[in-house]
């Protein structure tokens, strides 16, 4: 059994995004040369997820895909975008110190925590079937990395391994 590994990066803005990773993830499968197996898309940012959704064509003035709009609407009844001090438990003020004074952070980056939340609901990767070289997505199956911290733009990095035959 055979093993590759790949990661890739990707510049979001300063709001919820989502970039369409389906094209990369078969690049490298391809490049592994595993037939037969399974790919794992992971984000190792407790703020993001990876999911398999339909790629919807229509979208929103600012860009974002009429399906995953819908999403980010259903997501903001459970967990409102985090405005303010106070609004949820997390950031305390304890981590709002420890952001600021041991890794730099300005102190508004820690109202994120409706990012945390969507994150752990949804999930940070997917597993898919790889059968004769072929990402098994389904007829309109997309992958998509999902950003929802909006706090402020930043660099992110999706990990793909491919494990098999």
């Amino acid at each position: 059994m055979a093993t590759y590994h790949q990661a890739f990066d990707i510049e979001t803005p300063a709001m919820p995004a989502f970039e369409d990773v389906t094209d990369r993830v078969k690049d490298i499968v391809s490049k592994s040369g595993i037939r037969n197996g399974i790919a794992v898309v992971y984000s190792q940012h407790t703020t993001c997820s990876v999911l398999i959704q339909e790629d919807s064509i229509d979208v929103t003035l600012r860009g974002t895909r009429f399906l995953l709009q819908d999403l980010l609407e259903g997501l903001e009844i459970m967990f409102p975008v985090c405005t303010r001090e106070g609004q949820y438990l997390h950031p305390g003020p304890e981590c709002v110190q420890h952001s600021v004074e041991v890794i730099g952070e300005e102190p508004a980056w820690t109202l994120n925590t409706d990012a945390h939340l969507r994150s752990s609901l949804l999930g940070r990767s997917e597993s898919i079937p790889i059968v004769d070289g072929q990402v098994l997505l389904g007829e309109h199956g997309h992958l998509y990395f999902a950003d929802f911290d909006g706090t402020r733009a930043r660099t992110r990095t999706v990990r793909v391994t491919v494990v098999g035959d």
